[in-house]
């Protein structure tokens, strides 16, 4: 899977991930390997996500919107 975070003013992160997991405005939720598309509202909260090679990286956020189809994930953030 690809991951991307954006805020309005840069990337934030760009690779190949497989877990992320997302602070939904419903509740926390992950999304792995072949998930069903999905767009979703974020709130403040932390994004985990889970490199390739086995890597745990943590980005708090204040809010966005997440994407998820054909195994490409976009975050989009209010602030990182």
């Amino acid at each position: 899977m690809v991951l991307e975070i954006l805020t309005p003013d840069k990337s934030i992160y760009s690779g190949k991930v497989k877990l992320v997991k997302l602070p939904g405005t419903k509740g926390t939720f992950e999304i792995l390997k072949n998930h069903a598309p999905i767009i979703s509202t974020l709130e403040k909260g932390t994004i985990k996500v889970v490199e390739e090679n086995g890597n745990e990286l943590f980005f708090d956020v204040d809010g966005g919107v997440a994407e998820n189809k054909d195994n490409k994930i976009i975050v989009l953030a209010e602030s990182v």
